[in-house]
This record gives C-alpha cells, structure tokens and sequence, in this order.
C-alpha cells in the first residue's frame, strides 16, 4: 500500500464522499452519471493511447484527485471508475495499487453509507447485505491481489483502462435512458 497517496488521496476522499452523500437527493443523477462516463472514456482512452503520460503525483494532485472522486462517489454512490481513472494516472505499481484502491474504497463507502441510510436511501430491509458486501469486498481485494502477481504491469493497467471505459458505457446508457 502507498500510505502517500493514501493519506493524500484517501482523506480528502473520505471527508468529500460524506459531503457528496448529503447532496444526493438534490442533484440529477442522470445527467452527472452521463458526464461522467463521458469524461472517464476521455481519460482512459487518452492513457491508453499515450501510456507514458501521468498524473504528477504530487501533493497537490493527489488531494484535487482524491477530493473529486470521492466528491462523485458520495454524489452518485458509485465511483470505482473514476478513482481507478486517478489512481492508473500515477503508475503505481499494481500490488500498491490494488491494496490502496481497496482501503480509499472502503473509507468512501464507511463514510458515505451512514448518510445514505439516514437519509432514507437504503431501506431497512437490505441492512444485512452490508456486512456481506464488505467481507466480499475484502475477500476480492485479497484474491485480486494473489491474481495480478501473475499479469505485467503494462496488462494490469490496460485491463484496468478497459474495465473503467465499460463502466462508463454503462454510465452513459444510463443517463441516456433515464432521461427517456
């Protein structure tokens, strides 16, 4: 895990996801799932074109990528996409990157979840998965990470690229057919 970027990137995840949670009932979710899968293929499609470029990983883009995300993940309850967009940016290595996406993720989620609840979004009949979506999310970070010591570098990064621009598909059919 790199504790850099986890404390540059993971708290203000953290701390924005809660803000990004308690305006999700204000905000068109079809229009900001629509913008974000257009500007994660963007991104994607540019690292995958260019795959020496980066995001410089210093301080101060650690805390604007770690703000953002975290800001859309409490906003739309989803953000995987956009913080894998970030964290493939800094080329870390594949280990340290499954490992530190795993502990931001579930931060984003510890931090987000209560507001979701208290504000009615989640009703109380699906409590119980909490738990289980956690262990899963665990276990997978765990099996994920025995996984990748078996993919270059170069593969991990494209898949990943690959795996974020199908979720934006997905971001994008949807604000498409909402909107109908």
């Amino acid at each position: 895990m790199d504790k850099n970027v986890l404390l540059l990137f993971g708290i203000p995840s953290f701390v924005l996801s809660l803000m990004g949670a308690t305006l999700v009932g204000d905000i068109s979710q079809t229009v900001l799932k629509f913008m974000l899968g257009i500007f994660l293929i963007a991104i994607s499609v540019t690292f995958l074109v260019k795959p020496a470029l980066a995001f410089p990983a210093n301080a101060k883009s650690l805390v604007l990528g770690g703000g953002i995300s975290g800001f859309i993940v409490g906003l739309i309850g989803t953000g995987g996409a956009l913080r894998a967009s970030f964290l493939t940016g800094l080329k870390m290595e594949k280990e340290k990157y499954i490992a530190t996406a795993a502990v931001i993720g579930l931060g984003t989620d510890a931090t987000r979840i209560p507001s979701y609840i208290s504000a009615g979004f989640l009703p109380e009949q699906y409590y119980y998965l909490i738990p289980i979506l956690f262990g899963t999310a665990v276990a997978g970070s765990y099996i994920g990470r025995k996984i990748v010591t078996r993919i270059d570098q170069d593969k991990f990064k494209k898949m990943v690229l690959i795996a974020v621009i199908l979720a934006s598909i997905k971001f994008i059919f949807d604000g498409i057919t909402a909107s109908l």
